[in-house]
């Protein structure tokens, strides 16, 4: 996959965050996570830094790795995906159906187009399951949340005994 295709899906699936239901899980979590660093660090600005770079790392690690593993993809010839699809890879095949791993001939193929027995493939996650990714995020950012606010309370109480 292209690095420009690569930012561009990015860009797309940080702004799926903010627009479905697990947006109020990240809220809750952007939360949980500025308090556990509140009562660990006990400076406002040094804790919001630190709250900020936990936040922004695991959203990346969801963009990047969590995401895509969350429900097994597919696998299809490019160009018979949905356009609601979240294309994940894709790679070319031969006449023999291998893969075609040379670079000369993956470039012969991007600039003179598709020759006889070649064929693109693409992983793709089907637009059908954005809903259903969205409970997956909800519920363990959820779960995540409520362990930090647990232990937010009983690092509290403990300092405070």
């Amino acid at each position: 996959m292209s690095s420009d295709m690569l930012d561009r899906s990015l860009v797309m699936e940080a702004v799926r965050v903010t627009e479905a239901a697990a947006i109020a899980a990240w809220a809750l979590a952007a939360f949980a996570i500025g308090a556990v660093a509140g009562v660990l660090i006990r400076r406002v600005v040094p804790a919001m830094a630190a709250a900020l770079a936990a936040w922004s790392g695991l959203l990346l690690a969801t963009l990047l790795y969590l995401r895509q593993h969350y429900q097994a993809p597919l696998t299809a010839r490019a160009g018979q995906t949905s356009l609601s699809s979240w294309v994940i890879g894709n790679w070319w095949t031969g006449p023999n159906g291998r893969r075609v791993t040379s670079e000369h001939q993956i470039i012969a193929l991007l600039n003179g187009g598709v020759h006889r027995g070649y064929a693109q493939w693409a992983i793709y996650q089907p637009g059908t399951r954005y809903w259903h990714f969205q409970l997956i995020e909800g519920g363990w950012l959820l779960a995540l949340s409520l362990l930090l606010i647990a232990a937010t309370i009983w690092i509290v109480r403990r300092r405070a005994a």
